[in-house]
């Protein structure tokens, strides 16, 4: 058990080496790789993401090249109450950023405070992102999409996506995409003059009948009716 944030470089062995800890940590890739695997997760960690583990997660991890890491150990006490699963994140603009911040807080920790600051912003950060199959599916809804297309971005086997999904969002997958979908089709019909069949054809839909009782299946009322009320 750790009492403060500890902020340090670390490189690790050819060996997997397998445990769990009391408290959340981050790795941030600066050299070489690592692989880690948890329950239902495996990842290959190079200098393009960092990882988030949360506290009692067991994992398992070894290096077969040079290499060094920015770790980040934070105490429950710093953590949010919710509870967060391990999550993979492609490096960013901002998270590059805060992993800069990071170094510097590493190389002077003459003053704990700001580097607790710091840990709380991130922690809240890994709370408010989107993780890169939920940012997919903002961008590919209109798609036909498979639950392995999403879980793999996530490097979380399949079986195991659905549940992690619906513990993140509080919807099922299908759901999720569904309120994307009538979202969109309630601005098509609000905000253009489109057929049923232009907006058919644009949310991904076979024909505009099949469009229709889908909407209807949802809303309550076909699209023309909702389309007729809104513009009144």
């Amino acid at each position: 058990m750790i009492n403060q944030v500890i902020c340090e470089k670390r490189s690790y062995s050819r060996e997997f080496h397998a445990h769990q800890h009391e408290f959340g940590q981050f790795l941030f890739p600066l050299q070489g790789s690592l692989e880690i695997q948890t329950k239902w997760q495996e990842v290959n960690l190079t200098s393009e993401n960092c990882f988030y583990l949360p506290p009692k997660c067991d994992h398992s991890f070894r290096s077969m090249d040079r290499n060094e890491f920015l770790i980040v150990d934070i105490p429950i006490k710093y953590l949010p109450a919710a509870d967060t699963s391990s999550m993979y994140i492609q490096l960013d603009q901002q998270w590059a950023s805060i992993r800069y911040l990071l170094l510097e807080e590493a190389k002077n920790q003459e003053n704990p405070s700001s580097l607790v600051d710091l840990t709380r912003y991130v922690t809240n950060k890994l709370q408010v992102s989107n993780p890169p199959s939920i940012d997919y599916l903002h961008k590919h809804f209109r798609e036909s999409i498979r639950v392995e297309t999403l879980a793999k971005m996530e490097h979380y086997h399949p079986v195991y996506y659905s549940t992690w999904f619906k513990k993140r969002t509080g919807k099922s997958i299908k759901t999720y995409i569904a309120e994307l979908r009538l979202k969109e089709a309630k601005h098509l019909l609000h905000a253009t003059e489109w057929t049923m069949s232009m907006i058919s054809e644009e949310l991904g839909f076979e024909n505009a009948s099949s469009f229709t009782r889908w909407f209807a299946r949802y809303e309550g009322m076909p699209p023309q009716k909702y389309k007729m009320l809104k513009n009144r």
